[in-house]
């Protein structure tokens, strides 16, 4: 990449409509997540762009207002191995800062029953995802509440953090399996079976 493309780049873009026409060329805006994995450019910096905890995205202090500027930029998220997160162009790559999880799961449809029941998640950007074996859904304790926090896989390394409301509907649809000789309470997804915590830890949490 020579000087005058560096400086014309994501990380030397002054506002929103400048990165828009920037990652636009890129995305091939409307046409879902661009291929990000399969590119390999320059680190050309960070940029002042952070995503909070509650899905809002900020550039330069500011929330982004606009969704469809918001869906444009995460359709070329990657993160990488060293657990930093990027806007990946064919040409370059930039850092921004996420807060907790990348995207919110904001909605939730359950379809069938027993082994033949499915879980389908819609992001805040769009995204429709089934968990399953390729979609798993993880869950990590939560110091400061006591609860827990579940994660979807979305794509590459990138997850959403299942929002309270539809967390609630995941506690409704749970059930008792053994997994390793204990006793769990598990949701179902597309023939998975995801462990949430013993049956022991929510009986205590319940009282």
């Amino acid at each position: 990449m020579t000087d005058a493309q560096k400086t014309a780049g994501l990380a030397a873009a002054t506002d929103s409509a400048g990165l828009e026409a920037l990652v636009s060329r890129a995305a091939r805006a409307g046409k879902g997540a661009a291929p990000v994995d399969k590119w390999n450019p320059d680190f050309c910096g960070d940029l002042d762009m952070e995503i909070k905890a509650d899905g809002t995205w900020f550039y330069m202090g500011t929330p982004i207002g606009r969704m469809p500027l918001v869906q444009l930029f995460s359709s070329v998220l990657r993160k990488d191995e060293d657990g930093n997160t990027y806007l990946v162009t064919p040409v370059e790559k930039v850092g921004i800062r996420v807060e907790d999880a990348h995207f919110l799961a904001v909605e939730m449809d359950v379809s069938g029953k027993g082994e033949g029941q499915v879980l389908t998640f819609r992001t805040n950007v769009g995204d429709v995802v089934e968990a399953g074996p390729e979609h798993p859904l993880r869950f990590v304790d939560e110091d400061e509440t006591g609860g827990l926090k579940p994660y979807l896989h979305v794509r590459g390394r990138l997850e959403a953090l299942v929002a309270r409301p539809v967390m609630y509907q995941l506690a409704e649809i749970g059930e008792e399996i053994e997994v390793g000789g204990r006793a769990m309470f598990c949701l179902r997804s597309k023939g998975e079976i995801f462990p949430v915590m013993p049956i022991a830890e929510l009986n205590r949490l319940a009282g």
